[in-house]
């Protein structure tokens, strides 16, 4: 793991297990990362969902939510009437060991000259936002856009840590940013992007 402070000057911490890792943004407020399964994350009040426009289940981290949550969210979401993507929207949670999902259709890669960065973006600003107005301290992302829409890790990563932290002094008392990323080369793409991000903030 590696522990990034922001206390004045950046603490690295370079002993520690290799699952999770955090950058801190002042006093109560991190993004940390963490390598498993998204319906799992217990210490979130929020899990967001890449969800597709319908909201009504898919592959991948939707499909995964939806199976894990149970039949009552299928219902519930059906009464949202979709999502735009760039847009987010908020359900319960059902089974799952959190209070709230935040359900966003991220982007479709096209090449990157189609607005995708700016979908992206607005996919993590907008389900801090949601989680903020809805008393949600700590909200689990997964790598939006990174599966069947293809967007690459590499570059949708720096996009999603840098919206995140913009969101998070917007909504200051969403305290904590967690990307829980399934597969290892996600989050290793994520734990450079936090790194890049952490160089560009120093004092």
């Amino acid at each position: 793991m590696v522990v990034y402070r922001r206390t004045g000057s950046d603490e690295i911490d370079s002993s520690a297990p290799t699952s999770t890792g955090h950058r801190g943004y002042g006093l109560g407020v991190e993004i940390t990362l963490h390598l498993g399964d998204i319906t799992q994350d217990a210490q979130a009040d929020a899990i967001v969902n890449a969800a597709n426009e319908s909201l009504l289940g898919g592959g991948g981290v939707d499909g995964a939510i939806h199976r894990a949550a149970g039949p009552g969210l299928l219902e519930e979401c059906r009464a949202l009437g979709g999502c735009l993507t760039g847009e987010a929207k908020i359900t319960g949670a059902h089974r799952l060991p959190v209070a709230r999902i935040i359900h966003t259709v991220g982007p479709i890669w096209r090449g990157g000259g189609h607005g995708e960065p700016g979908l992206l973006d607005s996919c993590h600003r907008r389900s801090v936002q949601l989680a903020a107005e809805h008393g949600c301290a700590r909200v689990s992302f997964p790598a939006i856009s990174t599966g069947v829409f293809g967007y690459p890790v590499e570059l949708a990563a720096p996009v999603a840590i840098r919206a995140v932290r913009e969101a998070m002094v917007e909504h200051p008392s969403v305290v904590e940013v967690r990307f829980c990323l399934f597969e290892q080369p996600a989050y290793e793409a994520f734990a450079a992007a936090l790194r890049t991000d952490t160089a560009t903030e120093r004092p």
